[in-house]
């Protein structure tokens, strides 16, 4: 994902405001009442009663007694990012043959701010406690995507990421300390695909390769996800590894991003110091 340096003359308090009221309701608040609402965005309550009025008016919101909610309106935003976004069309069939080659799910995702958003995903078994669909966000730290997304990422994000998160814990596993952190993400960017195990939650384990564009911009991580229990490093290293980095290959390639073949999936038989 892209990023631009503003100051804050040039933001409008009024759409941050209305994205935070949007961005209030979730899986655990499907629908709340306009004091639920400030509370939970700090908001003034005739702050939230004008912003809920408008996006009532424009029809990504409703009411039922004193309780709102949004509409399937508030889809059409996402459906309009995927149909400005070749890469998620692009994707798919590669999506599609990577699930079944593999027998395990496989997932595409974008970098938005500290964490890894999923763009798109083919789901072959249900791994993860967490509900995973489009639009699902993860801790970019602490996944095989997200260190994909951030091997290649401007040294500013990386540090970024490390200040604004802090690196938090997620299982034991976690890898929280920032310089080894560093250095799991120069060893990514050295192979070329990245394996996380029980970083984000135990049990769960992936590897994650570069998708680029037709310049050679890192824009989405290709994964494929399993469990301790079916698999392991060593074997989704040897098996997966080099399957997944032609995949992301080939959806480069669709892209416009073109490499020697004499280079290509060299990376992928690296072993050594995988993460």
């Amino acid at each position: 994902m892209g990023s631009m340096i503003t100051s804050d003359g040039d933001r409008l308090q009024s759409v941050e405001r209305a994205m935070s009221v949007l961005l209030a309701f979730d899986a655990q608040r499907p629908s709340a009442t306009m004091a639920e609402l400030a509370e939970a965005t700090k908001l003034a309550r005739p702050t939230v009663r004008r912003i809920l009025l408008t996006l009532h008016g424009l029809g990504y919101v409703e009411n039922s007694g004193s309780h709102w909610r949004l509409t399937p309106r508030v889809l059409s935003i996402g459906q309009h990012y995927s149909a400005s976004n070749s890469i998620i069309e692009v994707a798919q069939p590669h999506l599609q043959r990577l699930a079944e080659r593999t027998g395990e799910s496989a997932s595409l995702a974008a970098l938005d701010g500290t964490d890894a958003v999923y763009i798109g995903r083919v789901s072959i078994r249900r791994i993860m406690t967490i509900n995973v669909s489009i639009g699902t966000r993860v801790p970019a730290h602490a996944t095989s995507m997200g260190r994909v997304l951030l091997a290649w990422a401007a040294p500013e994000l990386i540090a970024q990421v490390i200040d604004e998160t802090g690196l938090p814990a997620h299982t034991r596993w976690t890898v929280t300390d920032a310089s080894i952190f560093r250095g799991a993400l120069r060893t990514v960017k050295d192979q070329g695909w990245s394996l996380v195990s029980e970083e984000l939650e135990a049990g769960l384990i992936s590897v994650a390769a570069p998708v680029r564009d037709q310049n050679g911009t890192v824009i989405a991580a290709l994964a494929s996800s399993t469990s301790t229990g079916r698999s392991s490093g060593e074997k989704l290293v040897a098996d997966t590894v080099p399957l997944l980095v032609a995949t992301a290959e080939k959806i480069s390639d669709d892209l416009g991003h073109h490499v020697p073949a004499a280079s290509r999936s060299l990376r992928a038989n690296a072993h050594e110091g995988f993460f």
